[in-house]
């Protein structure tokens, strides 16, 4: 490979010109293609794995309570080591530690998708999912640093911006397959494609080759000591920790409404394929704003991001209205613009104003905090439904999650904050 093809150090500072040309166009960068390669393998799969798993467990039990177990089971675990994670990605190259993660995940899903197809008891799909969770947790602070390793300058956001196209396309593409798949052979079948994406993933991260790490010195902090570091940069930065107390919030209401009574909604109404159909359309609308998000550039963005994303939150209470697959799919569409333009936002503003040699961990406890509330919600949802109604849980969880997402405006460092002059 290249010497041009590499990136120079886990701890350079943005060069003033911007970066090299390799930095400043990713895709000609080996490293970065290989990465992108891996993504997008691995996402078409994912993008199959939640319809394909909520109605194989709906299939088998037409239970509420054992889809929101089996799919906490997967988050608690994914929350638990996201710290970890993030000191692991911070302490280790993020290419070796993604080829490890992926290789664990495929093998974790393989025995999802062996259970789903023999058509075992979901009891016996806690253990496999709760392993995957630990993979994913482990996983996720490793992507949320890797981009400063493969690019600098405007090609952060211009790389953030390919990765989210590709995520967005997958997620046009596979929930729809799912669902079609999934009424025709069954769940098990797409669990199966999303075990042998992430294998598929770890073959391209092997082809990666980031640059060693310097050997630590002898009085390098423990990694208790940069857990404490990268808690001490998170919680001291208002314009970090206001966001995800937010999402924190936000998190909890959209994915137990959409993740766990969306399903169940569908199931009696527009069916797994129109299910499919409402996911495609958000993935559809979320990979026009990425390629928008290729060239348009905000001087000051959190704030429109922060207010466009309480439109995220329309779908959730036209679900609790009963309204059709035509009309959820239009606000679905709508959610998946504002959600990537954040996204895009969110990554850009992170990787310019965090040191890279924190990013990882910083990272970990945005995606920790925000995540936390998910379990309560997605496990206390089916009761409140029960005692409240379906229509009603899922209209004011709509209410309150917009109401969360427009909190963090009061913060004035939040709105301050510019994408600096590097990522112009």
């Amino acid at each position: 490979m290249p010497a041009t093809d590499a990136p120079q150090s886990r701890d350079r500072e943005p060069p003033e010109d911007g970066g090299t040309a390799h930095e400043r166009q990713p895709l000609r960068s080996a490293p970065f293609r290989w990465f992108l390669a891996g993504q997008s393998i691995s996402l078409a799969g994912s993008a199959m794995a939640p319809v394909a798993l909520a109605f194989g467990v709906l299939e088998v039990t037409g239970s509420a309570a054992w889809l929101s177990a089996v799919t906490t089971a997967a988050l608690v675990p994914t929350v638990a080591t996201l710290l970890l994670g993030g000191a692991l990605a911070d302490r280790h190259r993020r290419d070796s530690v993604l080829r490890l993660t992926s290789l664990g995940a495929g093998l974790a899903q393989a025995a999802v998708a062996l259970l789903l197809l023999t058509h075992q008891h979901p009891a016996f799909l806690l253990a496999p999912a709760a392993l995957g969770g630990v993979f994913q947790g482990l996983t996720k602070p490793a992507l949320r640093g890797i981009v400063a390793n493969l690019a600098t300058g405007r090609g952060i956001q211009r790389a953030s911006s390919l990765l989210a196209s590709v995520r967005n396309t997958t997620k046009i593409l596979g929930p729809t397959a799912a669902g079609l798949l999934t009424a025709s052979v069954g769940g098990g079948w797409a669990i199966a494609a999303d075990a042998t994406s992430f294998l598929l993933a770890a073959a391209c991260f092997a082809r990666m080759s980031l640059p060693d790490l310097p050997p630590r010195a002898e009085d390098a902090p423990t990694m208790l000591g940069e857990l404490r570091e990268g808690w001490g940069y998170f919680s001291s930065h208002a314009w970090i920790w206001s966001v995800t107390t937010a999402f924190a919030a936000y998190n909890a209401l959209n994915m137990a409404v959409w993740q766990i009574l969306g399903p169940v909604i569908a199931y009696d109404t527009i069916g797994a394929a129109g299910w499919g159909v409402v996911l495609s359309a958000r993935g559809a609308g979320a990979l026009l704003a990425s390629v928008v998000m290729v060239k348009l550039t905000v001087r000051r963005p959190m704030g429109p991001a922060l207010a466009s994303m309480a439109l995220g939150a329309v779908p959730l209470i036209l679900l609790g209205a009963g309204a059709n697959t035509l009309w959820l799919a239009a606000a679905s569409f709508a959610a998946g613009v504002v959600a990537e333009f954040f996204t895009v936002v969110w990554e850009t503003v992170n990787n310019t104003h965090i040191p890279e040699r924190l990013l990882s961990r910083v990272g970990a406890h945005d995606e920790f905090w925000s995540f936390v509330p998910i379990p309560v919600g997605q496990l206390s949802t089916p009761f409140l439904a029960a005692a409240f109604g379906t229509a009603t849980v899922a209209v004011t969880g709509g209410g309150l999650a917009a109401l969360a997402m427009l909190l963090p405006l009061l913060v004035p460092s939040l709105r301050r904050i510019e994408i600096n002059r590097n990522a112009e």
